[in-house]
Parts: C-alpha cells; structure tokens; sequence
C-alpha cells in the first residue's frame, strides 16, 4: 500500500528546510486521543483550544499536545499535567518545565512574550522552573492528521520507551508527514525525518553536549525555511556542529530565490544562496489528500563565507 511516505522516499525527497516554523513550542500533556486538530478535537476543552490558537497567532509560538507513549484510551480525569516551553533561537535558548492541574492557567500566559525569549509569565503564572532532565524528543504520532504519523511514529516512540530512552514524548503535528517518522528535539528545535531508534538516541546523545547532528536534520524551527536551509548547509561546509554557534541574521529576496546572511559566534559570516523548485511530480502531499501538490524545496546554491567588510556591509 503506498502512503505519502512510500512516494517521498521513492523520490528522495531531500529534508533540509522542511522543519515546522518556531521560535517557541508550548508543550501541553493531553492524555487520550487526539484528532486531526489535536487543540479542537481532543479531550481538551476545545473553547480552550481554540482560545490558544487565537492567542499564539502571529507570535512566533506554537502550541501543541503531548502525551506519555502506549495506550490512549480514555481514563476520565487527566492527572496534574506536565507543561513545558522552549524557546529555539541561538544565543537564548533555554527549556522550562511547570506542572498543572488546571490548563486553563495557560491563556494568563503573554505569548508574544514567549515568542520573544521571555519566560517570566511562564514562570510567574504556572511555577515554572528550568527542565534539569534529558532534552526532550517529540515524536509525531497523530495518525488522525496523517496515518503514516500512526503507522511509523507510534512504533518508534514505543522503541524508544522500551529502551529506558529519558525524554519521549508523543507529540500532535511536526509537519512533514511524508518524511514520517519525524521528531523534534529540544531545546534547540532541531526536527529530523525518518528517523530510527538508534538515530534518535544518537540526536539525543548530541543534544546533551550542545551539539547538533545533521544527518537526517530538516532545519531549525527559529528559522524561516530559506534560513533552515542556509544554516544546515553552513554547518556541513565548514563542519560546525556546536548547537548555538550558528544564527541566521538576515534574509533578502523573495520566492523563489533569498540570499541568507548566517553568522557564527566568532565573527565569521556567510552568504548563502538559496533557491526553491518544484521539480518533483505532483501527488499527495500527506496521506488521504484529496489535491495533488509539489512541495516545495530549498536548493542550496551556492554558500560563500564573507570578508571583515562585506560581513559588516551585512550586519
């Protein structure tokens, strides 16, 4: 049976730029099942749901459900639930972690603050704290949003539970159901496609020194996906793989072509070329699409690093 998994590694779709757009999650623990529209159609209360949605728009924050791996069947009353956030963009990144018996708590939070990298409300209103665990590692399973999510992320979170692997969690929608199974790992926002058990372990591993794996990465959530582009192909050409050393300053240009401006911690600076194309043919982009579409793809065209003037002319 072909599933828009099947199409996209037949045609080896490439991953880079295809993250999901970020530069903070809010994690929510909803346990039972989830619909397509986790927020609306779950056992959280959708006028909640819909009250987050309005609340992150235009924020930078995405808001999503989480849930223990295993079964999901419906236990009544949710326990206290874990909430965490994490804001993604280099030189502030951070993870805070709170525990709640009432999510409506979470519409007194300021998002566009969160959006930005301050986590006072977050703190304030919910008794956050800074996660001291392992990072986390979201694996999408929403098999009512696409079933390969179900048929590919359930047995991989599963796996990785069996393997005592700290910090899983299913997670509603990560986008790119065609790379399934995919997962995000914060806090630094790096998503991954097709992933397996022992890859997973190996991002993990990474995360906990502060660095980032680019095999299989698809981008950075900071970034915009001409920017996710950029900055992974950076990281390859000069073998960067310090997770904060890299940030994207600047983008110009329009679709289908940018020029990225990405800067390292230590003064160096690139300009990078990044065109996009459609030349796959159409076919479902998730599965049960009824359109066709061809997904777009960020082309690294060409990646220069700068000298001290037109670094500066680039700032």
């Amino acid at each position: 049976m072909s599933t828009c998994t099947t199409v996209a590694r037949d045609l080896d779709e490439p991953f880079s730029g295809t993250a999901a757009t970020a530069t903070t999650w809010l994690l929510l623990e909803q346990p039972g099942p989830w619909g397509a529209k986790a927020l609306t159609e779950s056992h959280l209360d959708r006028h909640l749901g819909r009250a987050l949605e309005r609340a992150a728009k235009g924020t930078g924050v995405r808001v999503a459900l989480i849930r223990r791996p295993g079964r999901h069947a419906d236990v009544g009353a949710p326990p206290p639930r874990q909430v965490f956030a994490a804001h993604t963009v280099p030189g502030g990144v951070w993870l805070r972690a709170a525990t709640i018996q009432d999510p409506r708590q979470l519409l007194d939070l300021d998002l566009g603050a969160l959006g930005r990298g301050d986590h006072r409300t977050f703190d304030t209103v919910l008794g956050g704290r800074p996660h001291t665990g392992d990072p986390l590692a979201l694996v999408c399973t929403n098999g009512k949003r696409d079933r390969c999510c179900a048929l590919l992320g359930r047995p991989l979170a599963a796996e990785l539970t069996a393997s005592d692997v700290p910090g899983v969690w299913e997670v509603t929608h990560l986008g790119g159901h065609r790379f399934s199974p995919t997962v995000l790992v914060l806090p630094y926002g790096y998503a991954y496609g097709r992933a397996e058990a022992h890859t997973v372990k190996d991002v993990l591993h990474a995360a906990r020194e502060g660095r980032v794996v680019v095999d299989g990465c698809r981008g950075c959530s900071a970034w915009e996906r001409p920017g996710q582009a950029a900055e992974l192909a950076v990281r390859t050409a000069v073998h960067e793989y310090t997770a904060e050393a890299l940030g994207v300053v600047r983008t110009t240009g329009d679709a289908p072509r940018w020029e990225v401006t990405v800067a390292h911690t230590d003064g160096r600076r690139w300009r990078v070329v990044v065109a996009q194309s459609n030349p796959l043919p159409a076919r479902p982009e998730s599965c049960g699409a009824s359109v066709l579409g061809t997904p777009a793809r960020m082309d690294v065209v060409e990646v220069r690093e700068l000298t001290a003037a037109r670094a500066a002319l680039a700032s």
